[in-house]
């Protein structure tokens, strides 16, 4: 049997067992929009912690952050990783419990922006609209990140054009995501988190054996100059985007510099954690607030284990493979070339379904989040207040279908570059959301008001600065998230101030649930 069809073989498996979740779970998801939005709040410690920290990497934890290693050296990736360590066991320690708290405390509410228009007592719905609206676009780009992934797996795998592939792909998780819900999608992702991690493991342990022990990895990424630096980076010498190699060697010009605003930039990613949407309803969902501190344990040693792992691979291939992979798009390939080439075919099937699950806890994750936006909070919150769970259910998924052929259109391009995509989502959310969520949790005086603003002022600035400002480079050259979330904080503080505090309804609300009650 070939190569090929054994990998084919482990992978359908793989889905067969995904889409039995799916359906294991589909009658318990369908009974009410709280079931399938939120899992009717019954998740455990353990498929909490897993499912929300591998919806919250997706395929760029095996793709994307090995293949900024694998291009130009450890600075970006490094300084990256310890931003998302930081970022994840703060944002766990200091907003999990308190959110669990509120969410139900505000009208039992199972969106992130019903949790928003519910804090502040809202008749008009205007919170509730625009962080609906910020959430349907920025995750819209977030899954064409996932179906890039997805054609680039079974392009590269297979030998067949990306596009079809890519839609191959989309389809399947939509089919998946219609089927389960919230509470197949969180189990299921409980288990591609195992996947994840193990996928990881194997091939950094078969990779250093095949280059000959940790010290030959060291050595030979050593020899690159700026490669293994946390304050310089590799230059690859490219012509029209492609790294030159000269006599089987790929070409490096001198290391260039990884500065302070660099490393700021890098590890503002752990900002964005305060404000993404699929970890924070991991927090709502848990069955107990008192078991949030085991989800923090198990979910930040999960989280740098798997970040110091796949920065590691991207050293380790370029080690072992040099010069196989020579523009930035297809770097992002390192996982799965030393997948096939190191594993025997079956082991690399179930490898590659570490990619699948990544991919797939993600943008289910997405698809239904903004499906929720639209069909719970807009649909029923907005234009159709008397809908039922029914009809609620059934624009959700009509949402879906709408949302998934947005993405498959953004993800057409086959040199689109995972890592660039997912950051600009990453930074819409975080400076969308990220002051907002903090503001509301301990700040009584943050108003309605100052809410519309930090979230138009964040969601505004990060488009701003990423097409207009960062452009410019030099000292203007700082990943969007960090002046965009600042931005969003200071039209929150500032506009709050300038206008009507919050009713006593409000600040009594907010002081019950700061101290328990």
């Amino acid at each position: 049997m070939g190569d090929t069809i054994q990998i084919m073989i482990t992978m359908v498996v793989y889905m067969l067992v995904v889409i039995g979740i799916g359906i294991v779970f589909a009658k318990k998801a369908n009974k009410n929009s709280e079931a399938y939005f939120l899992g009717g709040r019954t998740l455990g410690p353990w498929v909490t912690a897993m499912s929300a920290e591998a919806s919250d990497m997706s395929g760029w934890l095996l793709m994307g952050l090995p293949g900024v290693a694998y291009w130009c050296g450890i600075a970006d990736a490094a300084w990256t990783a310890i931003g998302l360590a930081v970022g994840t066991y703060v944002n766990w320690l200091i907003t999990s419990k308190r959110l669990r708290r509120y969410s139900e405390k505000a009208g039992n509410a199972i969106t992130l922006p019903e949790f928003f228009s519910n804090r502040f007592h809202e008749k008009s719905k205007v919170v509730m609209t625009v962080s609906a609206l910020f959430i349907l676009i920025f995750f819209t780009v977030y899954a064409a990140s996932c179906l890039v992934t997805c054609g680039k797996l079974f392009s590269t795998l297979f030998n067949i054009d990306y596009v079809p592939m890519m839609i191959i792909g989309a389809v399947f998780v939509l089919v998946y995501t219609i089927i389960g819900g919230f509470l197949a999608e969180s189990v299921s992702d409980f288990m591609q988190a195992i996947v994840m991690i193990g996928a990881l493991i194997v091939i950094v342990v078969t990779g250093t054996v095949a280059a000959g022990g940790l010290d030959s990895v060291l050595e030979n990424a050593g020899s690159i100059p700026g490669f293994l630096d946390f304050f310089g980076v590799a230059t690859p010498v490219t012509v029209e985007g492609t790294q030159q190699v000269a006599n089987g060697v790929p070409q490096f010009g001198a290391a260039g510099t990884y500065g302070f605003l660099s490393v700021i930039s890098a590890v503002a990613w752990g900002l964005g954690y305060f404000g993404m949407p699929q970890v924070l309803l991991r927090f709502m969902a848990i069955r107990s607030e008192n078991q949030l501190k085991r989800s923090r344990r198990i979910a930040t040693v999960w989280v740098v284990i798997s970040l110091v792992v796949a920065v590691f691979i991207g050293v380790m291939g370029r080690t072992l493979y040099p010069d196989a992979l020579l523009t930035a798009s297809s770097a992002e390939n390192i996982f799965i070339l030393l997948s096939t080439r190191l594993l025997p075919p079956l082991l690399a099937g179930l490898v590659m379904a570490g990619i699948l699950a990544a991919t797939i806890s993600s943008s289910d994750s997405y698809l239904l989040i903004a499906a929720s936006a639209f069909s719970k909070n807009i649909y029923q919150g907005i234009l159709r207040k008397k809908a039922t769970d029914k009809q609620v259910l059934w624009i959700s998924r009509i949402t879906l279908l709408v949302i998934t052929a947005i993405a498959i259109v953004i993800a057409l391009d086959e040199n689109s570059v995972i890592f660039t995509i997912v950051s600009f989502a990453w930074a819409g959310f975080g400076a969308t959301f990220g002051p907002l969520m903090l503001f509301s949790l301990f700040w009584k005086r943050i108003n309605r008001a100052g809410a519309i603003a930090g979230m138009i002022g964040g969601g505004s600035m990060v488009f701003i600065w990423n097409l207009l400002i960062r452009p410019l480079g030099g000292m203007w050259d700082i990943y969007e998230l960090l002046p965009a979330f600042l931005f969003s904080a200071l039209c929150i503080v500032v506009v709050s101030l300038l206008t009507a505090p919050p009713s006593e309804e409000v600040k009594q609300e907010f002081d019950d649930v700061r101290a328990g009650v």
